[in-house]
């Protein structure tokens, strides 16, 4: 399986994520839930907001309907806040009564014990040379502006392995990124939904950047591939 999936996230590099996640990781998550998600703890190649981006991927797959219940719920009612200085805030915010809460909140609840994702430094090096790519030419596509695609700058580490990666626009934040991937909202296939949560293809580690975009302010590179342990 090759799944690729793009995400634009409009306005949301305008925003700072809510410091209320804090209690809910003291009063909700045990401390070995958190460590068990914190693979990218060490990974000295990664920024802060990269290794939180790998923990919320896992702690996604570890429980799901618990990370929607608290890191969701809490992303979900900081970024309704901020939207709300918007003239068109109905079309930016999180509208839980659409389609794309109501599936996440359906699909979540049957996600437990999933494997752990582990960063990978080739590979985060991978996402990276991507992610300043599209910030240098400004543009926003799996295709690199010398026509690589996915499957070259992959195969190039780590041949005729199960890849995939999801790309997304306009958040600084690892929470920010990894909330907006799976509410999918304006994706009709869930295409990052189903790569974050995906268990068939095997995947076991990521390689992450976060990295600034002229366009978009931001931009977030996750690469997934399937490796012996």
């Amino acid at each position: 399986m090759k799944p690729f999936a793009l995400l634009i996230l409009l306005f949301a590099g305008l925003l700072t994520p809510s410091t209320d996640n804090n209690t809910l990781q003291g009063n909700t998550w045990s401390r070995d839930e958190l460590q068990m998600a914190n693979t990218a703890k060490t990974a000295t190649y990664l920024s802060g907001e990269e290794k939180d981006l790998v923990m919320y991927m896992n702690l996604a797959r570890l429980d799901g309907e618990k990370f929607f219940n608290t890191y969701f719920q809490e992303f979900a009612n900081s970024y309704n806040r901020q939207m709300t200085k918007y003239s068109n805030y109905k079309e930016l915010r999180i509208d839980r009564n659409s389609h794309y809460y109501i599936s996440l909140e359906r699909d979540l609840k049957q996600v437990k014990n999933l494997d752990m994702l582990y960063p990978d430094e080739a590979l985060s090096w991978v996402s990276r040379q991507h992610a300043k790519d599209m910030n240098k030419y400004n543009y926003a596509a799996h295709t690199s502006r010398d026509g690589r695609s996915v499957k070259d700058r992959i195969y190039s580490m780590y041949p005729k392995k199960s890849l995939g990666e999801n790309l997304a626009f306009g958040y600084p934040t690892g929470l920010g990124n990894v909330c907006m991937l799976l509410l999918d909202k304006g994706v009709s296939d869930l295409g990052h939904r189903k790569i974050i949560l995906n268990s068939s293809s095997k995947f076991n580690f990521v390689g992450v950047s976060i990295q600034p975009h002229k366009g978009y302010r931001y931009c977030s590179v996750t690469d997934f591939v399937a490796l012996p342990r």
